[in-house]
């Protein structure tokens, strides 16, 4: 049992399951702020913009237990607490909203990330193309497109 431990203490404190886990408590927190970001701000302003529609509360009644009359079922909230069962298209498209953002948010950050990754590394310098070149005969140099040496005037080889 003690060797069970030790290992398992091992495999938690490795580099990888360690960041790991922070990974996973940063992206529950996050979660909880775009969460409220879609509930507080985004919905809000969807349901303005669609005359007062409140996109959590729309749901399509499928089916009402005996003795309770379908005119009572108000809103998402009575629907449950009167057993009625629903379909609940609203929390959907919410939840869709709600992963397009977290989605977008993701993308921003890894692009960030890569930017300031290239920020960090030195762009290799490409050697400019040679403009001069040496005579063989008398080893001064001269243009790269001369034919003939001004210095020494032999006829140079392309």
């Amino acid at each position: 049992m003690k060797k069970f431990f030790a290992e398992f203490k091992k495999f938690a404190m490795r580099g990888n399951v360690m960041d790991l886990a922070v990974g996973v408590i940063i992206g529950a927190a996050f979660q909880a702020i775009v969460t409220s970001m879609i509930n507080d701000i985004v919905m809000p302003l969807i349901g303005l913009i669609t005359g007062g529609v409140n996109f959590q509360d729309q749901f399509i009644i499928l089916k009402v237990p005996e003795g309770i009359d379908k005119s009572q079922i108000v809103s998402l909230g009575i629907a449950q607490e009167m057993g009625v069962t629903t379909l609940n298209y609203g929390s959907f498209i919410t939840a869709v909203i709600n992963f397009i953002i977290m989605a977008f948010v993701v993308f921003m950050l890894v692009k960030f990330i890569n930017k300031l990754s290239e920020l960090g590394k030195k762009k290799e310098e490409v050697p400019a193309a040679p403009t001069t070149k040496t005579c063989p005969y008398c080893k001064t140099e001269i243009a790269i497109e001369a034919t003939r040496c001004p210095h020494c005037t032999s006829q140079l080889e392309e």
